[in-house]
């Protein structure tokens, strides 16, 4: 079947000729650009920027000229070679290059600077919408020649005049002097003017300079087709317009699919790309690592058949071979492109290279200042999936926005998911302006609040966000742990001898952990009923805390939960805006340790990748508000970051923004990690947590066939519809309520205190979420219950018994009830089977 040249409109109407190889009108088509300099593009079809294109093809086509050029270079000289790859076009290229040559390490050219980096060189291109380049190698070393006579392979898209090369190699030599150079591009275009420069450019600076391309050919241009071309864009603007994915500011309807985060898995310690260098050894932890993460992208995908993989300006060749591992996992057809800054008019016709174009904010802090970027022909090409690969510098607020490319993208395909590279920083640049102290790792009052591309730098070493089903059985969308993952280090003691340790001074609470309990039937059996009966009764607290949150902290808050009990009300907050508003809320959990405060790298990594004014921190709920004031003391270091927290009960009067003050039981509570995810409670200890380190956590597999945490949120979620009335009522209600602190739970607690002799408020947990944590956790004294409380408290009772720990009914009690622990505790308070002692 005969298929139409791409390059036939312009061709026609500008009197443009594409001459050469057989082969070249398969490689390249035309289109227009928005450029002052030059009127046409010549648009690849096999390099994966502007045309989707299997990932196989694209990546071969670079492996098979590094393969040509190791055979001219030999093996000694081959394994000597370092090859540099032109930004943005070429990175992907250029690294595939690399690949084929099998033992070269990778550099390419930059437009994103990058502080505490050493410039190792620049160079401009004339005819490019964005000149700059800069190289920034970690190593300094790389482009040194002296010690080992390297060659150098230069790799662009397309060898037009030579200039950029030409100019690139006499800057290097002056700088970093060697024998031999090899250019590589895809096509040579040269007019037969230009092809003549090559020798004398080589006799010029005393070396050898070869060529290795894919085909040969030039383009003949008629006068004045500057003007010509200019004046055919500006006759289509307002075709290209309509085909722009929408006015700016266009809301994605709510029909349209949420995007989906994935989590990778990105093998430690291998760069995104080559703008900082790539190395042979990283070719090789990427290799082994990427089956598997093409495995989890398939897996995410469903039954989608038609699949495209859409990388990020320079961030082509993570992926690139993302999408090949893609390919080999799936029998879906998968296509592969990137996103651009080059502006090109797009025209709806068979003969055009550009068929349509999305335009969105550009969305990683560009140093040159705001803008517009694209991505081409992906609109109405029928994909029913794309995967937008980013790094996680550009995962901001920006890429998320109504007018984002994910929304872009949301209205051209039925599912996106969203997968983040982490973004390589060198650690000598991650060190600049970081502080060394572990209490000061984020940006202080004199900084500003806005995360700017030095504080997601500054963050870049920290790890990405884990992610469910890898860390957590909950979904990877659900929330991104804000952890390190301890699940394979010893930390579980008894209880008895955790408590001892912790009253006597000798260890803090958060050095170890408790042995998870593990409960009976019967109170499976209760957890299953309070459940079923107060369902209804969390989603309207749900409800109500997640509307007053969109309406003081809206239009787009960032959850951030406090681990572990915070989260799973997180999740059902980030629910219940999805299924009420069509939004998709970043969440987060993070750890915060009484008596230690929050994790501050944590708070970094936030700053890093949101404006700390939009984050909400989100708990489970008060008893007497220890936590709430140690958020408080812990920001006041912070700028930017609000101390409110916002919880879903708030029987101790501590916050102003709540779903209620009622103390009733959250059957949440009742259970450990079993209902949170299969995470445990957070774990601070200095062998563990260094200062560059998240607080850590343990990720419970093997308890995965008691895992309720799924049927937890899901139960809750079936009744958001039945309560929305009563929520919007509520919510409307609370908004112009007095919700001032009254802070009644504090009084109560330190009147407990006194009153039963125990002379430390730590000891005395209020609520029914606090008094479940004491039999679950510590070691029990006595438990205090509000006479004729009732069913609320079946799993208390329940508890209490298990544990031999007195209920003493009293009146007068601001909760339905107060856990005591032990107080002045050793192991001799408890008999030989650990329940409690209640004679002293």
């Amino acid at each position: 079947m005969d298929v139409e040249w791409s390059g036939n409109w312009v061709a026609g109407r500008l009197g443009i000729e594409l001459v050469g190889d057989g082969e070249l009108r398969e490689l390249l088509g035309l289109a227009l650009r928005r450029n002052p300099k030059r009127a046409h593009l010549l648009v690849s079809n096999v390099l994966g920027k502007h045309v989707p294109q299997r990932p196989s093809v694209v990546h071969g086509v670079g492996y098979e000229l590094g393969e040509r050029v190791r055979n001219l270079l030999g093996e000694a000289e081959a394994g000597r070679a370092v090859v540099l790859g032109y930004a943005e076009t070429a990175t992907g290229l250029g690294h595939a290059v690399a690949d084929g040559l099998g033992v070269a390490p990778y550099l390419h050219s930059t437009r994103r600077p990058v502080a505490g980096v050493a410039q190792a060189g620049g160079f401009e291109e004339a005819h490019s919408h964005a000149t700059s380049h800069l190289l920034l190698p970690e190593d300094p070393d790389l482009l040194n020649a002296a010690a080992d006579g390297s060659p150098l392979v230069l790799v662009d898209d397309e060898f037009s005049t030579g200039n950029t090369v030409l100019n690139t190699i006499r800057a290097l030599h002056a700088r970093y002097p060697r024998d031999r150079y090899v250019i590589v591009a895809l096509v040579d275009m040269r007019s037969e003017a230009d092809q003549g420069r090559l020798t004398e450019f080589a006799e010029e600076i005393g070396a050898r300079v070869d060529l290795v391309v894919r085909a040969r050919g030039t383009v003949r241009l008629p006068d004045g087709v500057l003007e010509k071309g200019r004046s055919l864009v500006a006759r289509h603007d307002a075709q290209d317009a309509g085909l722009a994915g929408g006015a700016a500011g266009e809301l994605p309807a709510p029909s349209r699919p949420v995007p989906v985060r994935v989590a990778l898995d990105w093998p430690a310690g291998v760069p995104d790309g080559g703008r900082h260098g790539f190395t042979p050894v990283h070719r090789a932890a990427l290799e082994a690592a990427l089956p598997a993460m093409g495995a989890r992208i398939a897996g995410a995908l469903g039954d989608a058949r038609r699949v495209l993989v859409l990388g990020f300006e320079e961030l082509m060749y993570a992926p690139l071979r993302l999408a090949t591992a893609l390919e080999e996992s799936t029998t879906a057809e998968v296509r592969y492109s990137t996103t651009t800054r080059s502006p090109v008019l797009a025209v709806d016709d068979p003969g055009y290279a550009i068929r349509s174009r999305l335009v969105f904010p550009a969305h990683d802090d560009p140093a040159d200042g705001p803008g517009d970027r694209y991505a081409y022909n992906v609109a109405g090409a029928g994909f029913d999936a794309v995967v937008a690969v980013v790094d996680s510098t550009a995962d901001t607020p920006a890429l998320h926005a109504p007018d984002g490319l994910l929304a872009r993208l949301a209205g051209h395909t039925d599912q996106v998911l969203l997968a983040v590279v982490p973004s390589y920083v060198p650690p000598a640049a991650s060190a600049m302006g970081v502080p060394t102290s572990p209490d000061r790792a984020v940006p202080t009052a004199s900084d500003s609040a806005v995360p700017t591309a030095s504080h997601r730098q500054e963050a870049a070493m920290l790890s990405e966000p884990l992610r469910g089903p890898a860390f957590s059985s909950y979904a990877a969308d659900d929330v991104g742990w804000l952890l390190q993952d301890l699940s394979d280090t010893p930390l579980e003691a008894p209880t008895e001898e955790r408590e001892e340790a912790i009253q006597s001074g000798g260890a803090h609470y958060a050095e170890s952990l408790p042995v998870e309990y593990q409960p009976s039937p019967r109170y499976q059996e209760l957890f299953k009923t309070a459940l079923d009966t107060s369902a209804a009764r969390i989603a309207r607290a749900v409800g109500t805390v997640t509307e007053t949150v969109l309406a003081e902290r809206g239009p787009r808050p960032v959850l951030v939960s406090l681990a572990r009990a915070g989260t799973p009300v997180g999740v059902l907050m980030r629910r219940w805006a999805q299924h009420r508003h069509g939004l998709d809320l970043p969440h987060y959990a993070v750890s915060i340790v009484r008596g230690r405060g929050i994790d501050a790298n944590a708070l970094r990594w936030l700053a890093a990748h949101h404006d700390p004014a939009d984050v909400v921190f989100v708990d489970g709920w008060t008893g007497k508000g220890a936590i709430t004031r140690e958020l408080a003391a812990a920001l006041e270091e912070f700028d930017g970051f609000n101390p409110e927290i916002a919880v879903l009960a708030d029987p101790g009067g501590c916050v102003r923004t709540y779903g209620t003050r009622e103390d009733f039981l959250i059957p949440s509570a009742c259970l450990n990690s079993t209902v949170s995810g299969l995470i445990s409670r957070t774990v601070l200890r200095s062998d563990l947590v260094g200062p560059h380190d998240f607080h850590g956590a343990k990720f419970y597999r093997e308890l995965a066939d008691s895992d309720v945490s799924g049927p937890f949120l899901d139960t809750v979620a079936a009744r958001f519809d039945e309560v929305a009335d009563a929520v919007d009522a509520e919510a409307k209600e609370l908004l112009a309520a007095d919700r001032a602190p009254t802070w009644e739970g504090w009084a109560a607690v330190e009147r407990i205190s006194e009153e039963y002799g125990i002379h430390d408020v730590n000891l005395v947990k209020p609520g029914v979420g606090e008094t479940t944590r004491v039999l679950l956790r510590r070691v029990p004294w006595k438990i205090l219950a509000e006479r004729g409380a009732g069913a609320d408290l079946d799993h208390v009772r329940l508890l209490a018994e298990q544990r031999g720990v007195p209920v003493e009914e009293v009146e007068g009690l601001p909760y339905t009830c107060v856990g005591l622990i032990h107080p002045k505790y050793t192991r001799g308070a408890t008999g030989a089977d650990g329940t409690a002692v209640t004679a002293r």
